[in-house]
This record gives structure tokens, C-alpha cells and sequence, in this order.
């Protein structure tokens, strides 16, 4: 229920927006912050987010100020002895003096405890979904329909949010400034690898933070094996510092040359690679949305275990098998067989990574003639 309406939110010039997830929800949530930039001249835009959220804001440029906030109804956030923290952070944000607070969360998650942290801040304004009546908690709500009526991908839902206060944008395009100097090292380490535009290389992401989402390593080394020795492809594998077992098990496991930069690239760097990149292959993780962002063609290993966050506004390719127990919504998949990720082929991913490049080469400049793609019937 829109009560305060979009007259007030017009007069809005210093606005919070809540986002406490991590990396891709940050990215997923940028229309939506331009349609708020964009609906008021002069408008600044802070966003309030988890420590692994602030990361990627920095480089959204979208984003005025970043305030970083361990929120104790969020997953990730360590276990505390007591609610001080809390406390100082409603005191930072009433001296702050907002004038609004836009709170975005995904269908399953209850936006009331940042609604009431908002609230005691004394911001005038406050806006989410809202499954049910949040009375004097905010100001302005949009009843929550999903699951049960439909599901919108991530970046509608947002998109939506704000429109029902008047911030609309024709620019629906998930936004990320890559740094200059993070570029050009980048560009650096590639010449120095051998890789360019004028010939198939992707870049491939085997990790992910919940392990439903993982696509077995055996897999991924089969495709890049097939990729490397059939197709001709080049292979640079990325990974975080804890995934740099993951990444050189894989590479054991393969059987061809691949270089890896996992654990060696800050995040800066991580999204100039994939910005240089002809195509990134992945798990549903922060990677896709980065390449959503920036522009990069995608071959996303995506488990069923939601659906609202495939890759945004780019040519890409989606790979699952269909099992009777999709949206379970689960880090650990409650079957226990992973079916709707391990049972997709390898052959499947070579496929989708050839049509991809056959699709997208004039995307690249000067580039080779198409892949012949292999024939597949089903995953």
C-alpha cells in the first residue's frame, strides 16, 4: 500500500537504500538505485550492506556512500554477545538524517527488522515488500505476491519496487564501473598469457558459496578438457583464495593446458577480467552477475534451486536438468544427489560456450570464422 505516495518520495534528496546481501544482489539491485538517482536531480544514494556487499558497491556508480552493517537476522553475520552494535548503528543513521529508506529483499526474506532499524532512525520514509500489514513500520509497501502468484527475476522484482513510488529508468541495464588501472593490468597479464580477441578463450568460475550450486569439478574439467583438446579454446580458471584447491584439482584433473588466476586477483581485477573475456562459464555466483554488468556472454550451470536469478540483459546460455524437486531454496541439497546440476553433460556446456561465440563474435571486433557447434539432444 502506497501511502505516503510519489510527491513525498520527489522531495527525497538524501536516500538510503537497504540491500544486506552479498555481491550479486548488490549488481541486481543497481537499476533500480539509477531509476531512485535518476527520478530527483541531486538525489545521493547510500546504501547500507554486509561487509561482502560493500566490496562490489564501491564500484557502482550509482552509489554515493556505502555503510557497512552486520544485520543479526542475516545468515552470513557472525554470532554476537549482545545487540550494542545495533544500536550504534541507528544512532549513525538518525544523525545521517535520511530522508528516505528504500529496503530491497529477495521474496523469501522478511524486510521488517530493516524496516524497524529505519524506523528508530526516525527516517520519514520507508519502503519494501511486505507479505503482511507493516503498520507504522513503513511508510510505503508493495504486497508481496511471491512465490504463490508468480516469480520475477531479481532485477524486475527491484525495478518494480521503486516504480511504485514514481522511480522509473529507461535504462534497464545492471551497472559496474571496472577500474582504469585494474583494466589495464589485466590487459597486461593476458598479452603476457598469449590471449586476445582474435582467439577462443573463456573464462571459467567453478565455484560458489552454497554448495547446491556447485557444479561437480569432474564436470568442469570435462568440458574444459573437451574445449582445450576438440574446440581449439583456450582456458584461464578464477576462484577466490579459498577456491584455489577447487581450481588446481580441476586442472589435475583435465588433462590439457589452462592457466589459473584463482586466488590472485582483487575484485577489480576480477571484473576487468571478465569484462576482457569472451565468455564466462559459471555456477549461479557473483561472477554471472558481474558479467550481466559488464557485459560478457555467459554459460550459466544454474540449480534449480531458485529461478529469479538468471544472467540479465545478455546473450546467454542457462544449464540444468529438470527434477520434481526444484525451489528448494536450500545451500545443501536436501536429496542428496544434486540431480539438477550433476546431470547435466559436459558436452552440453562445450555446446552452449561454441554457440555463444558463434553469436556474439562480431561483439569482439576482428575474430575468427564461427565454431561448427556439435549436435546435442538434450543435456
Amino acid at each position: 500500500m502506497i501511502q505516503s505516495g510519489p510527491d513525498a518520495w520527489a522531495r527525497a534528496e538524501n536516500v538510503l537504500g537497504v540491500r544486506l546481501d552479498a555481491l550479486g544482489d548488490i549488481l541486481m539491485t543497481t537499476p533500480a538505485l539509477r531509476a531512485l538517482k535518476e527520478s530527483r536531480p541531486g538525489r545521493r544514494i547510500t546504501l547500507l550492506t554486509s561487509p561482502a556487499g560493500a566490496a562490489i558497491a564501491a564500484l557502482v556508480p550509482e552509489i554515493d556512500d556505502v555503510i557497512v552493517y552486520e544485520s543479526p537476522w542475516m545468515k552470513a553475520t557472525p554470532p554476537r554477545s549482545n545487540s550494542r552494535p545495533d544500536f550504534v548503528m541507528i544512532e549513525h543513521l538518525r544523525r545521517a538524517r535520511f530522508d528516505a529508506a528504500a529496503i530491497f529483499t529477495v521474496y523469501s526474506q522478511n524486510p521488517l527488522p530493516a524496516a524497524l532499524l529505519c524506523y528508530l532512525a526516525d527516517i520519514p520514509l520507508r519502503l519494501a515488500h511486505c507479505r503482511e500489514n507493516p503498520y507504522q513500520l513503513l511508510t510505503d509497501w508493495v504486497h508481496e505476491v511471491e512465490p504463490e502468484r508468480f516469480i520475477r527475476h531479481e532485477v524486475r522484482r527491484q525495478l518494480d519496487l521503486v516504480a511504485a513510488i514514481g522511480a522509473r529508468t529507461a535504462d534497464e541495464r545492471m551497472s559496474l564501473r571496472v577500474p582504469e588501472e585494474a583494466r589495464e593490468r589485466v590487459r597486461q597479464r593476458l598479452q603476457q598469457l598469449g590471449l586476445d580477441a582474435r582467439h577462443p578463450w573463456a573464462v571459467i568460475h567453478p565455484g560458489a558459496s552454497a554448495p547446491s550450486r556447485r557444479y561437480p569439478p569432474e564436470g568442469f574439467a570435462a568440458a574444459a578438457r573437451q574445449l582445450v583438446r576438440d574446440r581449439g579454446w583456450r582456458i584461464v580458471f578464477t576462484g577466490g583464495r579459498s577456491e584455489v584447491e577447487l581450481v588446481e584439482g580441476i586442472r589435475a584433473v583435465m588433462g590439457a593446458p589452462s592457466h589459473s588466476l584463482a586466488g590472485q586477483l582483487e575484485l577489480g581485477e576480477l571484473a576487468a577480467l571478465i569484462a576482457e573475456a569472451p565468455i564466462l562459464i559459471a555456477n549461479n555466483t557473483g561472477p554471472v552477475h558481474i558479467a550481466a554488468a559488464v557485459g560478457t556472454p555467459v554459460v550459466d550451470l544454474y540449480a534449480l534451486t531458485n529461478l529469479q536469478h538468471t544472467p540479465w540483459g545478455i546473450p546467454s546460455r542457462v544449464l540444468n536438468h529438470d527434477v520434481p524437486c526444484k525451489l528448494c531454496y536450500k545451500s545443501i541439497c536436501p536429496e542428496g544427489h544434486h540431480d539438477c546440476l550433476r546431470l547435466v553433460r559436459p558436452e552440453a556446456i562445450v555446446q552452449a560456450a561454441c554457440a555463444l561465440w558463434n553469436e556474439t563474435f562480431d561483439r569482439r571486433g576482428s575474430a575468427p570464422a564461427p565454431f561448427l557447434v556439435p549436435s546435442l539432444h538434450s543435456t
